[in-house]
């Protein structure tokens, strides 16, 4: 991607609009009957397909294994939070509350990549520390950090909503440590893997490590449940664009940005979802889900000031 820095930024807004929609789509998929496992063992099929028919077609990419097996364990890790871990934490999320509770509580991923950084930064010197951004302690981090805590006290604990909606938020809180985990090392493996094989085994582990949760995750479907023009268009929007171009297109934009500055672009991502889940689920916030949202946007908006 070597173009200038403002089209690398207009890219990533794109990525994240698209991120912001999959949502939406995660959610019509479960309301049509598929489980959390299952959306996303499909979904990665296909992007695990398509991005070896992009290996192919590069000499440098076809290899099948890393060249240290101490970075055959880091796409392991990765595998797991920006893969199975990750979307199964989201998945199950919005199966239990409201799709724009877990699009703004995944947004506080910004705000944990930053915190992790900064800590990662002064208790490490290998070459991960060195490939991320220098994060200091700084009174907006501090500031942000303080309003997003309170913003995500406000969305868990809103008395409006019954009981099982804690678990809907706590996971999706989840889903956004996972992101921040992938956020701080997979800069530095595409940096010297390329973005095509590391996408690749990013979408291989993840497949892998998804296969434990399937016996009771991914259910029973019956096949008329694929018939359906909704269930497989949302499928290969989530497996082809969602995860395939735009996860191959995020994994360049953070060795381009930084992992701190590309990630910080996760705050715009409830703006779409909010806007598509109340066009197409028909969704409201109550006022203290409301309010909450703000402060989540304020603190993550705040911190990244700190830039």
């Amino acid at each position: 991607m070597g173009r200038p820095k403002f089209f690398v930024h207009l890219v990533a807004l794109a990525v994240v609009a698209v991120w912001g929609v999959t949502f939406i789509s995660t959610k019509v998929l479960i309301l049509a009957g598929l489980k959390p496992a299952g959306i996303f063992l499909i979904r990665f099929a296909i992007a695990y397909a398509g991005i070896w028919a992009l290996s192919l077609r590069r000499r440098d990419s076809r290899r099948l294994w890393s060249r240290r097996w101490q970075d055959e364990a880091m796409f392991v890790l990765l595998g797991l939070t920006g893969g199975s871990f990750y979307f199964l934490a989201e998945n199950t999320a919005l199966a239990h509350t409201q799709t724009c509770n877990v699009a703004f509580l995944v947004c506080s991923a910004p705000l944990l990549t930053a915190l992790l950084s900064l800590a990662y930064r002064r208790l490490r010197r290998d070459r991960f520390a060195a490939a991320m951004q220098d994060v200091r302690n700084s009174l907006p981090l501090f500031a942000g950090t303080l309003l997003a805590l309170g913003g995500m006290a406000l969305m868990l604990f809103d008395g409006a909503r019954v009981q099982v909606s804690l678990r809907g938020d706590l996971l999706a809180l989840a889903a956004a440590l996972c992101w921040a985990v992938y956020s701080l090392f997979m800069g530095r493996m595409t940096q010297e893997y390329g973005a095509v094989f590391a996408t690749r085994k990013v979408f291989a582990y993840g497949l892998l490590t998804i296969l434990p949760f399937l016996p009771g995750g991914a259910g029973r479907i019956e096949p008329a449940v694929f018939a359906q023009p909704q269930v497989w268009g949302n499928l290969l929007f989530l497996g082809l664009v969602a995860s395939l171009a735009c996860f191959a297109l995020w994994n360049r934009i953070m060795v381009r940005l930084g992992n701190v500055t590309a990630t910080n672009y996760v705050y715009l991502t409830p703006v779409f979802s909010l806007a598509a889940g109340m066009a197409v689920l028909g969704e409201r916030l109550t006022l203290a889900g409301g309010i909450g949202s703000a402060l989540i946007l304020l603190g993550v908006i705040l911190a990244g000031r700190r830039l």
